[in-house]
């Protein structure tokens, strides 16, 4: 790895704060910086070109203001719409969130695995084609809940969630087809390993909860090794939003040194 490379992450709210915890985990000298477009939050309610279009104008500001040597888009459903855009773009590495459909199909041993996502990434043709390629002779069930990302961002918020609501968002992940049930559950929106101790407590049984975060790690530090350094790891990490600001204290948590707002 470059030092103090500088990462770019990027995600509609705060979900990415999970890919940060582990990109700072395989790359404690890197330099992050982070844009939450929390004006918009969340993406699902938008119609696709405007989704990409947004990304698109956020990152063309963005990239230049803090010159990072690479970008992490950690949203499900921005990435299933917005990389060819952005890598036509810019020539940095940029690194995207799909859902992990393959390693799920190959550690379900049931072969009965289920897709916890946005309704966006649900419908997108991109998540079923994954499945169509990489999901082998596992049955996958889609799981689009309307609520969970947005439970996420207000139990963060300090509001109190109770388990019916969780509960109710996740249940459907779990198909018991008499010998046999769902025994791995992808998680394909960064924000849901920000709750994960509060579905596995849910869950109606045990199974394996497949977190992204660290394989989107270990992708950036691969493509950072070889991206030279020209001042992006030059100051303070700081997270930016596009509308309201994190409770005080929480992106301390993640690492960063305060919160800004992102002005266009």
């Amino acid at each position: 790895m470059a030092e103090r490379s500088r990462v770019l992450v990027f995600d509609s709210g705060f979900g990415g704060l999970s890919v940060v915890a582990e990109i700072r985990k395989a790359m404690p000298d890197a330099a992050l910086t982070y844009l939450a477009d929390t004006a918009v939050f969340p993406y699902g309610h938008l119609p696709e070109a405007d989704i990409v279009a947004r990304v698109a104008e956020l990152m063309t500001v963005a990239v230049p203001r803090f010159a990072p040597q690479a970008i992490v888009i950690a949203c499900n459903t921005a990435s299933t719409l917005v990389l060819p855009d952005l890598r036509a773009r810019f020539t940095i590495p940029i690194v995207g969130t799909v859902p992990a459909v393959k390693p799920a199909a190959e550690r379900s041993r049931s072969r009965m695995a289920s897709v916890l996502a946005t309704p966006g990434t649900v419908k997108r043709d991109y998540t079923r084609q994954l499945i169509e390629t990489h999901g082998q002779d596992c049955r996958f069930t889609l799981v689009g809940s309307q609520r969970l990302a947005s439970l996420v961002e207000a139990e963060f918020a300090g509001e109190t969630i109770s388990d019916d609501d969780f509960g109710s968002e996740v249940m459907s992940c779990f198909v018991d087809d008499g010998d046999r049930r769902t025994d791995t559950v992808v998680l394909a929106c960064t924000h849901y390993p920000l709750v994960l101790d509060r579905l596995k407590a849910l869950a109606p049984w045990p199974v394996e909860w497949i977190d992204p975060a660290p394989a989107i790690a270990r992708q950036i530090m691969r493509v950072t090794e070889t991206v030279a350094v020209e001042g992006g790891g030059q100051g303070e990490d700081i997270f930016h939003a596009t509308g309201r600001l994190p409770p005080d204290g929480l992106v301390q948590r993640f690492g960063f040194a305060g919160q800004e707002p992102f002005v266009i």
